[in-house]
């Protein structure tokens, strides 16, 4: 049959049309470039090299909306490996561009190049991406701004703006050094010699006040503040002198609005505050020092500017200063953590699993290892370690995931236990020597797909007891429960919170007390769970879940990409 020129006309004119309008709504990933470099930097009076990316100390923003998903190309042009981790991006199915090294990748080495994928999905609020290969987030991190979908908005009024308030940590020696020289030594690294807000020290420093963060803001009007937690090793306190704070969300999760004080925020956490301005026009500080629970005590405070811009007033000679909690005030930090409550409305539903099919006890310890002739720098002499079920993690030499995705034996066991091996007081204020020593291994938690998982976390005063900021990659969990001591299985899981207990990535384990999490296993693929404490996880506070295949496609770990870093 013939065809009319009319008609080929029309078809091709109808073909060009689809494609272009498939052209102008196909939603491409935005890429960007981050580039892993040595830039120096001057701080405490002195100037000193340090990773950066694009140059940036903290590093770029990343903004996207509920759902998207971007292309991150990062670039090692710095002197050592690295590795970048999203921080609470769930990553649906694809943990080859999570980024913690020898778990799901090998480490990017200098002068290479790693394109990684990142798909944002239920988060909404605030996370972060930093390194994840030794010590190197101290410098190498920065906010991800999640904003709801282009058709939503927020569960509060909008803010008149919007600012990040990241904390940090500073050594005047080369983390990179610190971080070997602790190792080798087998003690506590070294303090910081100072906290940061927004990469400054504040004026309570030496040779910081000219440089001091500086929040601009209007009388009677209402900002959004994003905390996020990038210290390597401490928890810490903040608050804002003469000001309330609203919380509104944690860990990209939004929360029953609470109005404090103070707040409470680890490594790794992130929380959403809503500032009023409504004092007198004048220049407040806002300060953060470190909550230590039993250790410490600890002198140094950070400090920014929050300043009125209005006109017509004379600034007092000196900022008021807040009040914050003692620096072992663990009842105040518990206190903080146990009043958030997840929003769970009908347009934010909670989805809290009630039917436990896996139940897990995991105690965190500081524990010991013995030295030849005592000759470390830990509690007699010995090297200090750390451990989660008595198993003090150590890293294989080639990726678990890679090992599990081929089929690569030998690279890890499958044997992590469910409950620690040995029931004691896990509270007590002495031990035998012999509960001090971990055993070593390479050990995973194996989960079925859609197993719904309870998991309660114990700390130990093995050695010394000390709050745990515990991260779990892959998935937000629900932490239904918190308390002092030890767990009781009769009588404290009858006070869980299985209404709207909130929605986290990290949760503190109080120092010599406990915290239950809950989750659904629905996101197959090899996920890190360790403390965000960076000494307690190079130490061993470690493991791995692998959660395995469900039925059908959209249940599988997808394919990786072509350039995955070689071991």
């Amino acid at each position: 049959m013939k065809v009319s020129r009319i008609t080929l006309h029309l078809q091709l004119l109808g073909l060009l049309l689809a494609v272009n309008g498939f052209l102008h709504c196909q939603a491409w990933p935005v890429r960007y470039t981050f580039v892993v470099e040595n830039t120096p930097y001057k701080r405490l009076c002195t100037t000193k090299n340090i990773l950066t990316v694009n140059g940036q100390f903290p590093g770029p923003t990343l903004y996207v909306h509920k759902g998207d998903t971007i292309i991150v190309d990062v670039f090692n042009k710095g002197n050592r490996n690295i590795t970048i981790h999203w921080h609470g991006v769930a990553q649906p199915r694809y943990p080859w561009s999570d980024g913690p090294d020898y778990i799901t990748q090998c480490p990017i080495q200098p002068g290479a190049k790693f394109t990684q994928k990142i798909i944002f999905s239920k988060e909404e609020g605030t996370l972060w991406w930093h390194a994840h290969s030794e010590w190197d987030r101290a410098t190498v991190h920065g906010p991800i701004i999640i904003y709801p979908n282009k058709k939503k908005n927020y569960p509060f009024s909008k803010p008149h703006a919007e600012i990040p308030i990241i904390f940090g940590e500073w050594w005047k020696v080369d983390i990179g050094n610190l971080y070997t020289q602790t190792l080798q030594a087998g003690g506590e690294p070294n303090t910081s010699d100072a906290y940061l807000i927004n990469g400054q020290p504040g004026d309570l420093y030496p040779c910081s006040k000219s440089e001091m963060c500086k929040v601009m803001v209007d009388y009677g009007k209402t900002y959004l503040l994003r905390l996020i937690n990038s210290g390597l090793q401490e928890i810490l306190f903040f608050a804002i002198a003469n000001h309330k704070v609203t919380v509104v969300g944690t860990d990209a999760s939004y929360t029953k609005p609470f109005t404090t004080d103070y707040v409470t925020i680890s490594p790794g956490q992130t929380i959403d505050l809503l500032l009023h301005a409504n004092q007198r026009p004048n220049h407040y500080y806002m300060a953060a020092t470190v909550y230590g629970g039993g250790a410490g005590p600890y002198d140094n405070t950070t400090t920014a500017l929050l300043q009125y811009t209005n006109r017509g007033y004379t600034p007092s000679s000196t900022p008021l200063f807040p009040d914050l909690p003692a620096h072992n005030d663990t009842n105040a930090s518990v206190h903080f953590s146990g009043s958030l409550r997840s929003l769970a409305d009908k347009n934010h539903p909670i989805d809290v699993p009630l039917k436990i099919t896996t139940p897990l006890f995991y105690t965190v310890s500081i524990n010991t290892f013995q030295c030849p002739n005592n000759s470390c720098s830990g509690p007699n002499g010995t090297r200090l370690a750390a451990s989660v079920n008595n198993i003090s993690f150590v890293n294989p030499s080639i990726d678990i995931l890679q090992a599990y995705y081929y089929h690569v034996n030998g690279v890890f066991g499958t044997r992590f236990p469910d409950f620690p091996p040995l029931l004691f007081n896990f509270t007590a204020q002495y031990f035998p020597l012999y509960l001090q020593t971990p055993k070593r291994g390479t050990e995973v938690q194996v989960l079925e797909y859609n197993a719904t998982v309870e998991l309660v976390f114990q700390g130990t005063n093995l050695v010394a007891g000390d709050d745990h900021p515990m991260h779990l990659h892959g998935y937000s969990f629900y932490v239904v429960g918190l308390g002092l001591g030890n767990f009781d299985k009769d009588k404290d899981p009858l006070k869980y919170n299985l209404v709207d207990p909130p929605l986290q990535n990290t949760i503190a384990v109080p120092v010599n007390g406990w915290a239950t999490i809950r989750f659904k296993a629905d996101n197959p693929g090899v996920w890190f769970m360790h403390c965000h404490l960076d000494k307690h996880m190079s130490w061993g506070m470690d493991t791995t879940f692998i959660v395995k295949n469900g039925k059908g496609p959209k249940a599988q770990i997808l394919p990786p990409p072509p350039d995955m870093p070689p071991c």
